[in-house]
C-alpha cells in the first residue's frame, strides 16, 4: 500500500503533468502576437522548420521551435502549401497551421484590357510589385487581353508566357471556325486585321461591321486608311495626345495604311477575342467608308458621296462642341 508521502508525490507529479499539458495546449490555441492582419508567403518546397522561422521573424508566432514541435504533434498529417495566405491578427498557432495547410491562397490578378499595346503590357507587369524578375516588351499581338491570376513571388516571365499561350490557343481555336470568304489568308493576317478593328472602335456592337468594311477594302485592293496605323510607329500604340500631322499621314513605313495597300507588316496592338472573332466572321456589308458619328460609334457608307455627307455631319457636330 502506497505511503502518505508517496501519494502526495504522485499527486504532485500528476498536477505538474496536468499543468505542463495545459501550458503546452495553451501555447497552441492561445491568441498569437500578430497585431494586424497580414499576408504571409510560403515558398515552394519550404520545410516546416524554415516556415516556422519565417513565421517567428514576421511576428506571427512567438516561438519557431514551439510551433514546429506542436505542428508535428497536432498537425493531423496536413502538408504545408506553397502560396500567399491571409493571416488574421492574433491568430493562434493552431489557426496559422490550418491556414498554411489549406488551399485558401490569396488570388491576385493582373488585367490586360482589350487593345493594350505590348509596350504598356510590359509596363503593367513591371509595375505589379508582387511579381518578380524582369520582362522585355513582348511581340505585338502575342498577348491575349484578359485577367490573369498569380501568386506573390511568381515571375513576370511566367505570367507573360501564360498570356502568350492563351493567345496562341485562342487563334488555334477560332481559325478553323472562320467564314469561307474572309479577306485574310492566315491566322497571322487575322491577328493583324483584328488589331486594327480593336483600335478603330470602342463599341462592341460595331466590331463585325468594322471588320466587314476593312475586309471589303482588302478584297478591292483599296487603302485601308486606318488612323491607328499612322500612330503606331510614332508611339508604339500609346495615345498620341494630339492631332495627326500631314507629314505623318504621308509617312512610308511598315504600318501606315494611308501609303500602303494591304495590311501592316505586324499587329498594332493586342486584340481581344471578340475582335479576332469579328475578323473571322465579319458582317455581310457593302460598306467601304466610316466616320465618327458623335455617339462614340461610326456612320458607315458604301459610296464616297454618302461618306462625304456623313463627314459633313461629323464636322457640324464638332463645331457645335467648339472643337473646330
Amino acid at each position: 500500500m502506497m505511503s502518505r508521502r508517496g501519494c502526495i508525490l504522485a499527486a504532485a507529479l500528476a498536477l505538474a503533468a496536468f499543468v505542463a499539458l495545459g501550458s503546452f495546449l495553451w501555447g497552441w490555441y492561445a491568441p498569437g502576437p500578430l497585431e494586424k492582419d497580414r499576408a504571409f508567403v510560403v515558398s515552394s518546397g519550404a520545410s516546416l522548420a524554415a516556415v516556422s522561422d519565417k513565421l517567428e521573424q514576421q511576428g506571427i508566432i512567438r516561438s519557431a521551435s514551439g510551433f514546429s514541435l506542436r505542428a508535428r504533434i497536432f498537425g493531423g498529417g496536413g502538408s504545408i502549401k506553397a502560396g500567399e495566405f491571409a493571416i488574421p491578427a492574433h491568430a493562434s498557432p493552431a489557426r496559422v497551421l490550418g491556414i498554411i495547410t489549406s488551399d485558401d491562397v490569396i488570388r491576385r490578378y493582373v488585367t490586360i484590357p482589350e487593345g493594350m499595346p505590348s509596350i504598356m503590357v510590359q509596363e503593367r507587369l513591371m509595375a505589379t510589385e508582387q511579381l518578380t524578375g524582369e520582362v522585355a516588351v513582348p511581340e505585338e499581338g502575342s498577348v491575349l487581353p484578359d485577367s490573369y491570376a498569380f501568386q506573390s513571388g511568381d515571375s513576370r516571365e511566367d505570367v507573360l508566357r501564360r498570356m502568350q499561350v492563351a493567345m496562341s490557343r485562342t487563334l488555334s481555336e477560332l481559325w478553323p471556325k472562320r467564314a469561307s470568304d474572309i479577306a485574310v489568308n492566315t491566322p497571322e493576317e487575322a491577328l493583324i486585321l483584328a488589331s486594327i478593328v480593336e483600335k478603330e472602335t470602342g463599341k462592341p456592337s460595331e466590331r463585325r461591321m468594322v471588320a466587314g468594311l476593312y475586309s471589303n477594302r482588302l478584297k478591292k485592293g483599296m487603302l485601308l486608311q486606318a488612323d491607328p496605323t499612322i500612330i503606331y510607329p510614332i508611339t508604339r500604340g500609346k495615345p498620341l495626345g494630339r492631332r495627326i500631322r500631314q507629314s505623318e499621314i504621308q509617312a512610308v513605313n511598315d504600318y501606315n495604311t494611308y501609303t500602303m495597300v494591304g495590311l501592316p507588316r505586324h499587329p498594332i496592338t493586342n486584340p481581344g477575342r471578340a475582335s479576332i472573332e469579328a475578323v473571322l466572321n465579319p458582317a455581310k456589308t457593302d460598306a467601304l467608308y466610316m466616320v465618327a458619328d458623335g455617339t462614340g460609334g461610326h456612320a458607315f457608307a458604301s459610296t464616297l458621296a454618302e461618306h462625304n455627307e456623313n463627314v459633313k455631319k461629323w464636322f457640324a457636330i464638332r463645331r457645335a462642341r467648339g472643337e473646330l
